[in-house]
C-alpha cells in the first residue's frame, strides 16, 4: 500500500482507496442519474453540454472520444455531427454507467463502440482523435495531472481538448450556492435516488476541484496550448478547451 493521500470530497483516504469509492458511488446513483441531472441543475447541464458540443468544432468524418462519458449525453450528439464517415467512442471507468450509456446509444439506434477504462491509462494509440472531451468527470480523478496528459496523448496534432466540469461561482452567489449543494442536493438525492452520501460526495467534490485558473495551469503543464474558458452560469460551470500543437 502506497501512503500517498488524496482527497474524497472532504475526507482524506489513501490514493488506493479514491476509485473504489467513486465506484460506489457512480454505481449507487446510475439508475437515477439522468433524472438527478435534470432535477439539479434545472436542466441547465443541457445547455452546458450543448454549448459544449457547439465549440467542439466537430465536423463529418471526426474523432472522438467521450471520457467518462456516462450516460452518453455527449457521445449521443457528436455521433449525430460525424455520421457514417466518423467515429464516436464512449468510455467510462464505471461499468453500471457505461452499461446505462451503451443501452441509451442502441436505443437510439447508435451501434458504436464502447470501452470500460480507466482515464489515466487510455487503451488508444498516439494523435488519434480530432476532438475529446470529459464532462464532469475530472474531479473524480485521482491523478488528473496524468489524465489530462493522456487526453493530449491520443489527441492527434491540431486536436482539441474540451472538459466541460463544475467550477468556482462569482463570489456573491457563493452563500446561496452553498445553501443549495448541503442542504438541498442531499435532501434530493435522498427523495429521488435513495442515496443522500452521494450526492453530498458531489457537492463536496466540486468545492476540492481546481478552479478555472488553476485548471487553465494544469491543463497548459500536460502540454496543451492555445488554453481558454468559458465560465458559464455565473461559474457554476466552465469550459475549458486546449489544442495539441
Amino acid at each position: 500500500m502506497s501512503d500517498k493521500t488524496t482527497h474524497f470530497g472532504f475526507e482524506t483516504v489513501a490514493e488506493e482507496q479514491k476509485e473504489k469509492k467513486v465506484a460506489e458511488v457512480f454505481s449507487s446513483v446510475a439508475q437515477k442519474y439522468d433524472i438527478m441531472n435534470d432535477l439539479m441543475s434545472l436542466g441547465l447541464h443541457r445547455v452546458w453540454k450543448h454549448f459544449a458540443i457547439q465549440l467542439s468544432g466537430v465536423r463529418e468524418g471526426d474523432r472522438v472520444l467521450d471520457v467518462a462519458g456516462g450516460t452518453a449525453d455527449l457521445s449521443l450528439a457528436f455521433s449525430r455531427k460525424v455520421g457514417r464517415k466518423g467515429q464516436v467512442w464512449l468510455t467510462d471507468i464505471n461499468h453500471a454507467m457505461l452499461s446505462r450509456g451503451r443501452d441509451r446509444l442502441v436505443d437510439h439506434g447508435f451501434a458504436m463502440p464502447v470501452a470500460q477504462c480507466n482515464a489515466e491509462k487510455l487503451p488508444f494509440p498516439d494523435d488519434w482523435f480530432d476532438c475529446v472531451t470529459v464532462a464532469f468527470g475530472l474531479r473524480n480523478m485521482t491523478h488528473k495531472d496524468v489524465a489530462l496528459a493522456e487526453m493530449r496523448r491520443v489527441l492527434r496534432p491540431g486536436g482539441r481538448l474540451l472538459v466541460l466540469e463544475f467550477s468556482r461561482v462569482w463570489k456573491p452567489l457563493s452563500p446561496f450556492y452553498d445553501l443549495y449543494s448541503f442542504k438541498l442536493l442531499p435532501w434530493m438525492g435522498q427523495k429521488v435516488a435513495n442515496d443522500a452520501d452521494s450526492y453530498r460526495y458531489l457537492a463536496e467534490s466540486i468545492r476540492m476541484h481546481p478552479g478555472q485558473e488553476e485548471l487553465k495551469s494544469m491543463m497548459e503543464q500536460a502540454g496543451l496550448s492555445r488554453v481558454d474558458y468559458f465560465n458559464l452560469s455565473a461559474g457554476v460551470v466552465a469550459l475549458h478547451r486546449g489544442y495539441k500543437l
